[in-house]
């Protein structure tokens, strides 16, 4: 697989996106020609090298005649509507504009129909934007991991006035993403920085395994006391298992002796609404032989805290342990099935050596028993026969 490290160290912007690609091998003159056909007034990309406290990188500066127009949503999307990008690179266009959107709006207490795009509707950011959407394409990963995001401190002049940072905007989408603990004085992450990596990325964490092919270094304008530079790595997955993708989880646990039985049935389904990936419990042996159980949280790293808040407030726990672990995963589909007692739902994963292996869904088998009559184990001969006979 395919894979893309955003190494976000100085936080994320477009320029500094526009650069890393480029500098990653990314054609300039396809950018320029993609942005052309947006028909903005003389916007031209110039791309130079540059050293950032002793590191080379490409900067990217886009250079266009003044102008003083706020643009809404429908006006850029009109743009990309009528340009000569592909039909992916306008949607992944689209996409970012669109949650920059709902951003503004959310802040604003607007719509993402009359939203006034100020700083992000001008002619730069939008050529960042659509010039990100274009690289990215060509670039052709198939998955995308960046590391947590820095934001800076202090103040910005925006339009809207002095604002502190991260801006209102960049706050609002970078919800849920993980931050990183540095912060200098300055704005690290922009608006449409966080709206791109927050739009491309699969996930956020550690370096993934992979073999670097290549790597690209994209200058920030500003100069602080360390680089400016966001680093872009691209290169295949490693791992002995082909096709099987890896991700980052929070696992939570804890050992209770002292709940109530009640108050641990609760926790659980409280665990799954919340969005836990799985929750189990575990018959364990305590100090002076009491039974417990082990109760085991795995979730999404960004639902991590609202979890762990879970279980302090329905448990009598005093304390869990957290820890960030590898998870394995086969690549897997959902399918439907013919079969006399109905339509099932199943589930295809594909193993490492191309074959794939069939699952019904408990939920959709146990209906059909019921309408049916028939015996669940006799649903599932039916839908498992029924994927033979399609396979």
């Amino acid at each position: 697989m395919r894979i893309a490290y955003l190494d976000c160290a100085s936080g994320i912007s477009g320029d500094m996106t526009l650069g890393a690609l480029v500098d990653a091998g990314v054609d300039l003159a396809t950018l320029q020609a993609g942005i052309d056909s947006l028909g903005l007034p003389s916007c031209r990309l110039v791309a130079s090298e540059v050293k950032k406290k002793g590191f080379r990188a490409t900067q990217i500066v886009v250079e266009h005649e003044p102008e003083h127009a706020h643009r809404h949503l429908h006006h850029i999307t009109k743009m990309i509507d009528g340009s000569t990008l592909t039909e992916r690179q306008k949607k992944l266009a689209g996409d970012i504009f669109l949650r920059l959107a709902k951003a503004e709006a959310k802040v604003h207490g607007s719509t993402i129909e009359k939203v006034h795009f100020h700083e992000v509707g001008a002619v730069d950011s939008i050529a960042d934007i659509v010039g990100a959407a274009i690289g990215w394409d060509l670039l052709g990963v198939d998955r995308v991991v960046a590391s947590p995001i820095p934001t800076g401190t202090g103040f910005i002049q925006i339009a809207h006035g002095r604002c502190a940072i991260p801006a209102p905007a960049t706050a609002e989408l970078l919800n849920g993403v993980p931050l990183a603990d540095f912060a200098p004085e300055g704005e690290l992450t922009t608006p449409t920085g966080a709206a791109i990596v927050t739009t491309l990325t699969n996930e956020f964490g550690p370096v993934p395994a992979m073999t670097i092919e290549t790597i690209g270094l994209g200058a920030g304008q500003k100069d602080f006391d360390h680089a400016n530079v966001l680093r872009l790595l691209v290169g295949e997955t490693t791992g002995a298992a082909t096709g099987v993708q890896t991700d980052k989880i929070v696992l939570l646990e804890t050992n209770l002796d002292d709940t109530p039985g009640e108050q641990v049935g609760h926790c659980v389904d409280a665990l799954w609404q919340a969005g836990a990936v799985d929750v189990t419990l575990t018959p364990v042996q305590m100090k002076k032989n009491r039974p417990g159980v082990l109760l085991t949280v795995q979730c999404p790293q960004d639902k991590a805290d609202a979890l762990e808040s879970i279980v302090f407030r329905e448990t009598t726990t005093l304390g869990l342990r957290r820890q960030l672990v590898e998870r394995r995963i086969l690549p897997r589909r959902q399918i439907e099935v013919e079969t006399s007692l109905g339509t099932l739902q199943g589930v295809v994963a594909e193993l490492p050596d191309g074959t794939e292996r069939f699952s019904a869904e408990y939920e959709s088998c146990r209906q059909a028993a019921e309408r049916s009559g028939a015996t669940l184990a006799q649903v599932y001969a039916a839908a498992t026969a029924a994927f033979a006979a399609k396979s």
